[in-house]
């Protein structure tokens, strides 16, 4: 029999249970949506708990009482918000008379942005923790009914952890643009093919006529985030038929509590605005977050959302651009493949295995996408 682990295992069912200094302090170098005060919005605005299908359930770790290890955490009754693809999964489990929710994951609810899952204490090796910890959550899990558990966007090091754990590495492509010390927008176009640049000009010729501001931190008004928030409830409710996962009081309570992370860039016509794209900032690192628009102008996505963006970086010295999840059409815009990564435990040992060659076989072809994309990468030949 292997001996007690030294680790106990706390679920917190809301975040406050911990202060923002005790959570934070795991979190120190960690973007933005990780932290105590992005987590706690989304649970004081609704957006998570309730009818949500987004249930809470933080796992704090002590090691003779004192906090060793954190992990944002969710019990979930559906995979929508997740960016981790595992309907067919859902469905093997109805067509073969089981029940695949409630799972349990960590992540960042509808932010498909990587960063540390598991954030530790100073001195907390990773390897041992996870060893000790991993039979503890088996069981819980298994207690609680759950299909199995996941952990969605931690960092490669991190994946390659839990994967000598047994759980299961999934892998994923993102397109992020990087700053090689441009001096201006055109200096980085010059990089690229003369169809991509040409391409490229003609869409941004959409913000003629347009004026383009920024906004940053406190200089977001209540009257602009107002406005953008109706720009993205708009969007989501041409594109999904309802208004979005986010509320007003969500973008309110980062407005109060992210102040130095937030860039907001909308456009207008005369004294009419049109449209926005918020993002946060974090370590040389943009986030492209969120859109939305009142009116239907070709390409002004592209610009608000991308090229804002690159421009941003540039002025600012950022040296990458997360512009968000999927979107093959971002590597024509000189934006580069990038891979994610996502931890899974199947419970159901016949399940288990069959997922296991769904995803060896899934790793394959995620690869071959990711050779492809670097071939298309539409910089100049060197």
């Amino acid at each position: 029999m292997p001996p007690p682990s030294p680790f106990e295992l706390q679920w917190l069912s809301r975040i406050d249970q911990l202060s923002a200094e005790q959570w934070d302090a795991l979190f120190t170098d960690a973007p933005p949506f990780c932290r105590y005060a992005f987590l706690h919005a989304l649970e004081l605005s609704g957006c998570v708990g309730g009818q949500s299908g987004w249930m809470p359930y933080h796992l704090c770790i002590r090691r003779q009482g004192q906090i060793v290890a954190l992990a944002p955490g969710y019990l979930k009754r559906h995979s929508y918000g997740e960016y981790v693809f595992d309907w067919s999964w859902a469905d093997a489990y109805q067509h073969h008379g089981l029940t695949y929710y409630p799972k349990w994951i960590s992540a960042v609810p509808f932010s498909p942005v990587t960063g540390p899952r598991l954030a530790l204490a100073p001195g907390i090796q990773r390897q041992a923790l996870l060893a000790a910890i991993t039979p503890q959550l088996h069981q819980h899990g298994l207690a609680l009914g759950l299909s199995g558990m996941q952990w969605l966007f931690p960092g490669r090091e991190e994946s390659l952890a839990l994967s000598r754990q047994q759980w299961r590495q999934r892998l994923d492509i993102q397109f992020h643009w990087h700053n090689r010390g441009y001096s201006n927008f055109e200096q980085f176009t010059d990089t690229l093919t003369a169809r991509r640049r040409k391409a490229i000009r003609k869409e941004r010729r959409c913000a003629e006529g347009l004026s383009i501001e920024r906004f940053e931190g406190a200089s977001i008004t209540p009257a602009l985030w107002q406005q953008f928030f109706l720009f993205y409830q708009l969007t989501y409710a041409k594109r999904s038929g309802h208004g979005g996962y986010l509320n007003q009081a969500f973008f309110d309570a980062l407005g109060r509590t992210l102040t130095d992370n937030l860039v907001l860039i909308m456009a207008r016509r005369g004294s009419h605005w049109l449209a926005g794209a918020l993002y946060l900032k974090h370590q040389g690192c943009l986030y492209g977050r969120y859109w939305g628009c009142s009116e239907a102008i070709d390409d002004l996505h592209f610009e608000l959302c991308y090229y804002q963006g690159i421009d941003y970086c540039i002025d600012h010295r950022l040296s990458r651009f997360d512009a968000g999840a999927q979107g093959e059409h971002k590597l024509r815009r000189g934006f580069e493949p990038t891979l994610t990564y996502s931890n899974h435990w199947v419970f159901q040992p016949q399940f288990d295995q069959a997922i296991a060659a769904f995803v060896d076989q899934e790793t394959e072809r995620v690869q071959q996408r990711l050779h492809e994309y670097r071939r298309l990468l539409p910089f100049k030949s060197t």
